[in-house]
């Protein structure tokens, strides 16, 4: 001991004459959500076993959740653990299996060994080792939505379009990128979306009432209502010969047209990706990736978008993919087919032709005068006209449907029928019976229960 210093020298003396015990935990790799995993602490040591107990660890270290026990005072079951002789020392190995694991067992774990000293036989000596588990989750869904919609269609500039992909439940956070029929995107990692994007409201097109390529020519033909004229007001069919009449049968009139731009735009778009995450309560993270480009809807209509995820717990890549197409061919329903007067008619979009992406934004118009609720227009893929009066006969309804890569007009014609229930020229222009009538239907009925009693 002379060539040691005073510690050095207490610690071998220590070792000499007292038992030791060293503990070691094998290393994990990541595992993920649903595997079965096992923890092995191996320590070997020449003294008598006491305890071994195991521990999570959480909040930071403040926290110890005892998950396992062993005490060799109260049993002589030593089925978890393995042991050999070497020498003069015991080497032993703790196993604890965890059969699922989940997000919330992930973390770090300790194992404490206690042994009696061989020289007092009383006195306990304690190590620990620590090992961290790291559980992974794959995904758990992903989705492609258009930044801001419904929004408008532009054909006299060019605007700014955003994809956001969205992928939750995953643990680390995934990769993500675009690809654009089939091939990656490469684009300009984007700190902070570009001006302009994101701030699309919905607003009219500019000057539709005037605008003369909303209305095919046939509408504007004799007998029939353009835009920006006022509808002829018709007399509403009556009587047995007015339901059988054939022409009746063909309407409500539908007619579509379409908008495509006015400026061209041949260069390469230019793409732009920022990607962000955020912790979620379970452990887990949501990415959101977003690709901004200058949209081009002569090129881009009909193109087939798809994000797609790499994350290290999934065997393959998962992938949401969408195709840009401009709304067409819209189908309207009139209910009911046969409108009376008083009636509530509702005029709906069912659909189109084929899917329509980005959202449509719906908006309702009279042809040449105001909707029957005084309004200029009305938002929505319904509109309902409450007790509609005889005045509205042979009105012409439009309804404009537009994403950001085209626009769509759709007219339809409104009929109304005589109602036999309302005699003719009672109801007011809100399709109800006015004040004089209404005396009149009281008077009668206060004379037949006079009549009844005399």
């Amino acid at each position: 001991f002379a060539k040691l210093g005073r510690g050095e020298a207490a610690k071998c003396l220590f070792l000499a004459f007292w038992s030791y015990l060293t503990v070691s935990i094998e290393p994990l790799p990541p595992v993920v959500v649903g595997d079965a995993v096992t923890l092995k602490c191996n320590f070997k040591t020449d003294g008598k076993m006491r305890e071994i107990v195991w521990y999570r660890v959480t909040d930071g270290g403040t926290i110890k959740q005892k998950i396992f026990t062993f005490d060799a005072m109260f049993s002589t079951n030593f089925s978890h653990m393995e042991n050999y002789r070497k020498r003069e020392d015991l080497v032993y190995q703790s196993t604890v299996r965890l059969p699922e694991v989940r997000i919330s067992d992930n973390g770090p774990y300790e194992c404490h060994v206690g042994i009696y000293d061989r020289a007092t036989r009383e006195k306990v000596v304690l190590a620990s080792g620590n090992v961290f588990l790291n559980v992974m989750a794959p995904p758990t869904s992903i989705s492609v939505l258009a930044a801001d919609t419904p929004a408008p269609f532009s054909r006299y500039q060019a605007q700014n379009f955003t994809l956001v992909c969205v992928v939750s439940g995953g643990k680390p956070a995934p990769l993500v990128y675009f690809k654009r029929d089939g091939e990656p995107i490469e684009a300009t990692p984007l700190p902070e979306p570009p001006v302009g994007t994101g701030n699309w409201a919905p607003r009219n097109l500019l000057h539709r009432d005037l605008d003369d390529t909303k209305v095919p020519k046939s509408l504007t033909d004799e007998g029939e209502v353009g835009a920006g004229q006022a509808p002829a007001t018709l007399d509403p069919p009556r009587g047995l010969a007015a339901e059988r009449d054939p022409v009746t049968e063909t309407i409500p009139e539908t007619v579509v047209s379409r908008e495509f731009p006015r400026w061209v735009h041949v260069a390469e778009p230019i793409y732009y990706f920022r990607h962000t995450h955020a912790p979620v309560s379970d452990g887990t993270v949501e990415a959101r990736a977003t690709l901004t480009w200058t949209l081009n809807p002569q090129i881009d209509n009909e193109a087939l978008f798809s994000c797609e995820v790499k994350h290290p717990a999934l065997s393959m890549p998962m992938q949401s993919e969408v195709t840009l197409v401009a709304p067409k061919g819209p189908k309207i329903t009139m209910t009911p087919t046969r409108a009376r007067v008083g009636d509530t008619v509702r005029i709906l979009v069912q659909g189109f032709q084929n899917e329509v992406f980005p959202e449509p934004l719906f908006t309702w118009t009279r042809v040449g005068s105001r909707l029957l609720d005084g309004s200029a227009e009305h938002d929505g893929k319904e509109l309902v006209l409450e007790r509609v009066p005889a005045e509205l006969n042979g009105s012409m309804y439009r309804c404009t449907a537009q994403n950001p890569l085209g626009s769509t007009d759709t007219h339809t014609r409104l009929i109304v029928f005589e109602n036999p229930n309302i005699p003719r020229g009672t109801e007011d222009s809100n399709g109800s019976l006015t004040g004089h009538c209404g005396f009149r239907l009281v008077l009668a009925l206060t004379l037949t229960v006079i009549l009844e009693l005399t």
